[in-house]
């Protein structure tokens, strides 16, 4: 087969695509835990994050899924060399956007806990979604994916 074909990917992007598709099964875990939140976990938050939790918004699951499980799907599918990696990481970063936007600009999480306790981690999670897809695009430019 000639080499413009069929291109392997250099051992950086398996690690990568591993340590993606690992940091993906950790947002679906935590996905996990907050969508069979039950009663008893309820009762034992401080007031304050009882009623955050009890006021998002039914849509906000469902984003937070698709932030999670397409981040998962999509390293999975970098781990195969799948171009659908692509489409599933990019799914996963407007989701991010979406989740942490409305987050922000329509409660009162900031001003009751302060901007350093609450941005600076969904910070780094936009910035890995942002570089997934960058690394997802860049393997298939590079033709790593079929």
């Amino acid at each position: 087969m000639p080499e413009t074909l069929f291109r392997l990917p250099p051992i950086w992007f398996r690690v990568v695509a591993l340590l993606m598709t690992l940091w993906g099964a950790a947002g679906v875990f935590a996905f996990y835990g907050h969508a069979t939140t039950g009663p008893a976990q309820l009762a034992a938050l401080p007031d304050y994050e009882r009623g955050f939790f009890l006021a998002l918004p039914g849509w906000f699951v469902c984003i937070y899924a698709i932030a999670t499980w397409g981040g998962l799907l999509g390293g999975i599918a970098l781990m195969l060399r799948r171009r659908i990696a692509i489409v599933f990481l990019a799914l996963s970063l407007l989701a991010v956007a979406v989740q942490f936007g409305w987050v922000f600009a329509a409660t009162d999480l900031i001003a009751v806990k302060g901007a350093a306790a609450v941005v600076p981690f969904p910070l780094v999670i936009f910035a890995i979604a942002l570089a997934q897809l960058a690394v997802a695009r860049h393997a298939d430019a590079r033709g790593w994916l079929r």
